[in-house]
């Protein structure tokens, strides 16, 4: 008769190789056949991670789990660092639930494809050719092929100092506002990521809103998730080349006067519309309106803090915003919405076309036809998403459009700036709401890139007919 031994130390050191070796094989699979699915399997593996983690009785204050549909909606706005909330992120969460959304923001700022290349780096020591191809995409195509490995790091190296930066700001604010040192550091690393990352999470129950006039704890907020939504390409420039326009690229050429543009005119139209209302800014100093027009032009563009109360503001406002966080920041950013540089290149295309030009240019450069494709496509699916999820929650609600419309596209867009909707709605709602979040923040081309069965390049070409257009 044969007596089962427990297994051995070198049993257990091989399986684990053997697990290891799978798991390899596994991302080097993907990676090389799709680095986009990659890229969505490994987002959805960590929002399954945060929504086990979430539910469990430590995370929540009452000691109770929290119902399934209300932690994967916090996990899916954490990871995506959009700032949507279903229950109060001070009141509902202990320190440990709060560590574990936190912790989420700050992977989920990373980025889809970040993530991924990481992950394949950490596991398999090699991305693959066609894996450092769509790592080197998402950073703007910086720096040589080799060096995708190197500027990964840069990327992570250069969040963990911004962000230490604005922790280091805020820190003293909150000591000499009266809070412990202890409380006084939490709040301020919690604001200092929520902030670069662009999620909009606050660890104060009542948000913002005692510190609506507090330049000291404003700007620097608004600073960091200005920041943060220009991109990784753009900040990564700007270390290397310096503040001279005339050495940026294209890319961040137009991510940064883009940006101007819209933070310009939603300050204004923002501060316009908003100037006599007696629910927002009537009876204020004109410094303390002009700190909260612009304040709400930034948080609009995809931050998510507030320091009014959505549902209190002009309809004419409500629509503005709808309009600003669609538009979003700028590409491979913390930020949301279909990015500043699609806005750039539609219109580019516009204009060229009024003037009669065959090419779009900008700066002394052409832009492909493929480019042009990708930002018509990039509107289109972004807008049919908004529409069939709007559509969606209008059947099952009695909420108004305009209400539903601005919680909609705050999902898209990653923005988190909310009517309070969310909480409000039924557990199917609050998943079709997680479906946009996910959406927005891998980006609808990397979605429909990962969905496709085949990857295909045409060998010949039909003859050329033109439709009538307009």
């Amino acid at each position: 008769m044969t007596i089962n031994q427990p297994f051995s130390r070198q049993d257990r050191k091989q399986g684990k190789l053997s697990f290891l070796l799978s798991i390899r094989d596994f991302v080097d699979n993907v990676a090389n056949s799709s680095p986009a699915r990659l890229a969505l399997i490994v987002y959805a593996g960590v929002i399954l991670v945060f929504t086990g983690l979430l539910s469990l009785p430590g995370a929540a204050a009452d000691g109770n789990i929290t119902p399934l549909h209300d932690a994967f909606f916090t996990a899916v706005s954490a990871v995506c660092v959009t700032g949507l909330t279903v229950v109060s992120t001070a009141a509902h969460w202990t320190f440990f639930g709060q560590a574990i959304i936190l912790l989420g923001i700050f992977i989920g700022g990373l980025g889809t494809l970040t993530l991924a290349s990481m992950l394949a780096l950490m596991v398999s020591k090699r991305l693959g050719v066609r894996g450092k191809l769509i790592a080197q995409q998402a950073m703007n195509n910086a720096g040589r092929l080799g060096e995708v490995g190197t500027l990964l790091r840069i990327v992570i190296t250069t969040s963990v100092l911004i962000e230490l930066a604005l922790a280091l700001m805020l820190i003293p604010r909150f000591i000499i506002l009266g809070e412990s040192f202890g409380e006084a550091v939490w709040h301020g690393v919690f604001y200092s990521i929520s902030a670069f990352n662009n999620a909009g999470f606050t660890p104060h129950s009542d948000g913002l809103v005692p510190y609506e006039t507090d330049e000291w704890i404003l700007l620097p907020l608004m600073a960091g998730g200005f920041l943060g939504s220009l991109g990784f390409p753009v900040v990564m420039v700007l270390l290397e080349r310096g503040w001279r326009f005339s050495r940026w690229n294209l890319h961040t050429k137009l991510t940064i006067q883009v940006s101007l543009i819209l933070l310009v005119i939603g300050a204004v139209g923002w501060g316009a519309l908003e100037w006599n209302s007696p629910d927002t800014l009537d009876g204020m100093t004109l410094w303390d309106k002009v700190l909260h027009s612009v304040f709400a032009s930034v948080m609009t563009r995809s931050l998510g803090f507030n320091l009014v109360d959505m549902n209190d503001i002009e309809p004419s406002t409500m629509l503005l915003s709808d309009a600003l966080m669609f538009a979003g920041g700028g590409s491979a950013s913390t930020a949301g919405g279909i990015k500043v540089t699609t806005i750039a290149i539609v219109f580019l295309a516009i204009a060229a076309e009024a003037r009669g030009n065959r090419d779009v240019n900008a700066y002394g450069r052409t832009v492909p036809e493929g480019a042009m494709r990708v930002a018509i496509s990039v509107i289109v699916m972004g807008a049919t998403f908004v529409a069939v999820a709007s559509g969606m929650l209008l059947s099952m609600t009695d909420e108004d459009l305009d209400r539903i419309l601005f919680e909609v596209i705050s999902a898209f867009a990653t923005c988190g700036l909310s009517t309070n909707l969310s909480a409000e709605l039924p557990p199917e709602g609050k998943y079709i709401l997680s479906a946009l979040m996910f959406a927005g923040r891998v980006g609808t081309i990397t979605l429909a890139s990962a969905l496709a069965l085949r990857e295909s390049r045409q060998l010949f070409h039909y003859p050329e007919e033109r439709p009538i257009i307009g």
